[in-house]
């Protein structure tokens, strides 16, 4: 294979709107073309592709798109971004405006998790958040 693999995002008419509302949250971030059927764009270097292909086709939590965050403070920037005009929440996972689902989760969550004092009791902590909350659970 010449390139990376990519996804390709079904959009019912709204590729563009996606992709230029996408932009203004993630760094080193651009549309590249838009043909009008399909926009192509980068999200932190990123390849995606978004396709206008009509209304039969929805996201579900099926599929979604992880965003290893190092402190509350890129947490809370993507978190707020992606979840206004009424997005979905719940346990680091946010649904956006267009449907598409996204993880916002503190990169230390492995190593908090992975402790066997603590580990449990992280669990618990954040299943009962929304965003997470980094020192909440430093803390459990």
């Amino acid at each position: 294979m010449t390139k990376q693999m990519y996804p390709c995002l079904w959009f019912d008419g709204q590729a563009r709107a996606a992709a230029d509302f996408y932009c203004t949250i993630f760094p080193n971030s651009k549309v590249i073309n838009d043909s009008g059927m399909v926009v192509n764009f980068e999200l932190n270097g990123e390849f995606f592709m978004g396709l206008n292909g009509g209304d039969n086709i929805k996201f579900n939590e099926a599929v979604s798109f992880v965003i290893p965050c190092k402190d509350q403070e890129e947490i809370d920037h993507y978190w707020y971004k992606l979840t206004a005009d009424g997005a979905e929440e719940q346990c680091g996972w946010c649904k956006d405006k267009f449907g598409l689902s996204w993880q916002v989760v503190p990169t230390i969550l492995g190593e908090l998790m992975s402790n066997p004092e603590k580990g449990q009791r992280v669990v618990q902590a954040f299943m009962k958040m929304k965003k997470f909350d980094i020192e909440a659970l430093k803390n459990a």
